[in-house]
């Protein structure tokens, strides 16, 4: 049975819209009333961080809920919630190049190119950038199988993004080993399907 009834789908896609705006609305709300703690820079970078990872696992589990489910409406919020990620990716980076270097472009380069941590989330930040421009169905369209094995470097920006994290935190790595999991377990299922399907068509030869 579906969980979804393709009755009702209509507000499915626009309740998902509202939710993922939800913890940008919860940080502007902490702004106003001054509740970001005594390093408010800081909370805000890392706040806008870990919801990019957070959206970046929602995007890569809704291909394995599809499949389990055999709802499409998964697949249709996808593309919209891969966008989610590279938005609060950009609010990430301009919180760091804003609050926390104030947009001195020497120190924001020397920064990029002296701190491994700071390259690798940079790199993810370019791998969302590629794969945000290239989300129109006109793109699917015209780059053929080539946009298929563009958009399989979100598992690259996924690693990158967690690594990031966990060099950050440091000794406190609970979220990041928790979010390693995750992405582990999408690589595993991804992986268990690859298989099954070289199985099948192996069989049939």
């Amino acid at each position: 049975m579906a969980l979804i009834p393709a009755r009702t789908t209509g507000w499915f896609k626009p309740a998902v819209f509202g939710a993922a705006l939800t913890p940008f609305a919860w940080l502007i709300w902490r702004i106003a009333v001054n509740d970001l703690g005594p390093d408010p820079a800081q909370e805000l970078a890392i706040s806008t961080g870990e919801w990019t990872l957070r959206f970046l696992l929602i995007t890569l589990s809704l291909t394995p809920l599809r499949n389990i489910t055999g709802q499409i409406a998964f697949v249709r919020i996808r593309r919209m919630l891969g966008l989610f990620a590279l938005f609060y990716a950009a609010i990430h980076f301009a919180v760091w190049m804003s609050l926390l270097l104030g947009f001195r472009w020497f120190a924001i380069g020397e920064e990029l190119l002296e701190r491994p941590y700071i390259s690798i989330g940079f790199l993810a930040l370019l791998i969302l950038i590629a794969l945000g421009i290239t989300s129109p169905k006109a793109m699917v369209r015209r780059m053929g199988r080539n946009w298929k094995r563009l958009h399989r470097l979100i598992y690259l920006a996924a690693v990158l993004a967690i690594v990031h994290l966990t060099w950050i935190l440091r000794t406190d790595v609970g979220e990041a080993v928790l979010y390693g999991s995750i992405l582990a377990i999408l690589f595993g299922y991804r992986l268990y399907r690859r298989v099954g399907r070289w199985g099948k068509q192996t069989a049939l030869r």
